[in-house]
């Protein structure tokens, strides 16, 4: 290991991205100059010490703990022998107490015979491409249309998580009269800022044909696909579901576009999933579509979901799918107690034995009162 370090150090010193070094026990064994001046940490701060011991402290967007073993990238990096670059921006801890946003890739460090002795991170700080992600995402959720007067027929809540600061999924509900709500949840393909873009069209597209809603869901589907369709350029495709929902008559009238299926919770316990056929959004000019319909009773609760719900594996290769979705939401005592993002969000990541799930999760939730 000393070897190895003696040779690189000028190379890496040279760097304009941090660069730092440890043993297989994470400790620090060679910080670089850019190290130091992204976080203020010395040579002398840092090098003997574990780096998960108050050193830089990495934290995900929404404040979880990286450090530590089992969502540390590096060392998961040294137990798998795989060089990898977290997809997210983490947040690092400088010596002064800001938290500096970065782009991390880790490596294993091999000796002569192949065995792992060691662990190579190295990260920049993107402040500047944070400050425009910031800039994007209050954009982005002002676009979200879920502003709703109070009604005691009907109740909706939502919960939007992106994967990343700005996200690929897109919801939207609006009362369409007294009686009538309308609603869509799609989700463009990929996450990141290029998905973010197309929820930005969705959201001018929702504006132009809501109010076919109430004429036929199916309607309002093919107007926005063959929209759709002149933006991405078979580059892309969005799956969404699309209803509206009568609150005095308790009457469901959807149409899907390669979405999941709708699930009611029945008020005698039972658990429907109601399918509606077609195609994703953009894929094909002219797409039919159908509209499919279902009636609900007092107390019963309709769920509708993008599919980073469910299109989840665990370490065994196995998916969650929606029977596991289901089976979560019915241990966390669901429909009877309320959903909440935090709960929810826990349960599946205790599934995929992940860092983070893999995509945007978005779910819908109406009640019936």
């Amino acid at each position: 290991m000393q070897d190895i370090l003696t040779l690189s150090n000028v190379i890496l010193d040279s760097l304009s991205d941090g660069v730092y070094v440890c043993d297989k026990n994470r400790t620090i064994v060679y910080w670089s100059k850019s190290a130091e001046r992204i976080t203020g940490w010395t040579q002398q701060d840092v090098v003997g010490r574990r780096c998960l011991d108050d050193v830089l402290c990495h934290i995900d967007k929404d404040g979880h703990r990286l450090c530590g073993e089992e969502f540390c990238p590096l060392h998961r990096a040294m137990v798998t022998g795989n060089s990898t670059s977290v997809p997210l921006i983490v947040f690092a801890q400088a010596k002064d107490g800001r938290r500096v946003p970065m782009q991390v890739s880790v490596a294993p460090i091999r000796d002569s015979k192949g065995d792992v002795v060691g662990g190579v991170e190295t990260f920049r700080d993107v402040s500047a491409v944070l400050a425009d992600l910031k800039r994007a995402e209050r954009i982005q959720t002002l676009s979200l249309e879920q502003d709703l007067p109070a009604d005691g027929r009907i109740r909706f809540s939502t919960v939007y998580t992106p994967h990343d600061i700005v996200g690929g999924d897109y919801l939207a509900i609006r009362q369409l009269d007294a009686d009538y709500y309308g609603f869509l949840l799609a989700d463009a393909m990929g996450h990141g800022v290029a998905a973010a873009l197309y929820t930005m069209h969705l959201s001018s597209l929702w504006s132009r044909f809501h109010s076919r809603l109430l004429s036929s869901p199916a309607e309002f589907a093919g107007a926005v696909n063959n929209e759709l369709g002149k933006v991405v350029k078979d580059e892309s495709f969005a799956t969404a579901v699309c209803g509206v929902i009568d609150a005095e008559k308790r009457i469901l009238r959807f149409s899907s576009a390669g979405a999941p299926p709708v699930v009611v919770f029945r008020a005698d316990g039972r658990v429907e999933q109601i399918e509606s056929p077609g195609i994703p959004f953009g894929i094909m000019d002219d797409s039919d579509y159908d509209d499919v319909e279902a009636k609900l009773a007092a107390g019963e609760t309709l769920l509708v979901f993008s599919d980073g719900a469910f299109e989840i594996h665990n370490a065994e290769g196995e998916l969650l799918g929606v029977d596991g979705l289901i089976r979560i939401l019915q241990r966390l005592d669901y429909p009877a107690v309320a959903l909440r993002r935090e709960s929810l969000e826990e349960e599946l990541l205790r599934f995929s034995n992940r860092i983070r799930l893999d995509d945007d999760v978005t779910l819908i939730e109406v009640r019936f009162s």
